[in-house]
């Protein structure tokens, strides 16, 4: 189980023991390669080869400055001490109250291993401790292996959708979801 306080999660995992803790300003190249690992697994053949090849290569060197600037909530998942999930949470600009997953990925080492699900609970733990009772998501419509894990630890599909334009000038439809951390 989490606790907040030191920032651990330990779970048995088929690949070894399960943490996730709040990234630190040194792990900004673990968090750079889990995000581009994963994106380009995910979505890259969404896009045209070269903003395919500039969104993987951009989500590698992003995460330095937001660490060190201290934006939001970042957290690494590990499989027996290897980072293999991270997360980002902000307060939502859109939904006043509501903390917003603005990003949530597992590089492809880490599917199945049950790193996702413990940094999910990991995550929601740490937003509930800051004092939020409810967060929101967005996923693009056509990745259902997301939807799927999002249904899975517990969010719902809200109804509401919107299109995101990831550089190419192609806007991609999302689809929102969302989970009441208290009653």
């Amino acid at each position: 189980m989490t606790d907040p306080s030191d920032n651990h999660t330990v779970a048995p995992g088929p690949g070894g023991s399960i943490t996730a803790r709040r990234a630190t300003s040194d792990d900004g190249v673990a968090v750079g390669e889990i995000h581009a690992a994963s994106w380009g697994a995910a979505y890259a053949p969404l896009f045209p080869e070269a903003v395919a090849q500039e969104g993987i290569e951009s989500r590698k060197t992003r995460w330095h400055a937001r660490l060190a600037g201290g934006e939001g909530l970042v957290m690494l998942g590990f499989v027996a001490e290897r980072p293999l999930a991270m997360s980002w949470s902000v307060p939502s600009e859109a939904r006043p109250g509501f903390a917003e997953i603005y990003s949530f990925y597992t590089h492809p080492d880490g599917w199945g291993s049950g790193v996702s699900a413990a940094l999910m609970q990991a995550t929601l733990n740490h937003l509930t401790a800051d004092g939020f009772d409810r967060v929101h998501l967005w996923t693009l419509r056509d990745t259902p292996q997301s939807r799927r894990f999002y249904t899975k630890v517990g969010f719902t599909e809200t109804g509401a959708t919107q299109t995101r334009d990831f550089g190419d000038g192609t806007p991609l439809p999302q689809v929102e979801y969302e989970l009441r951390l208290r009653p």
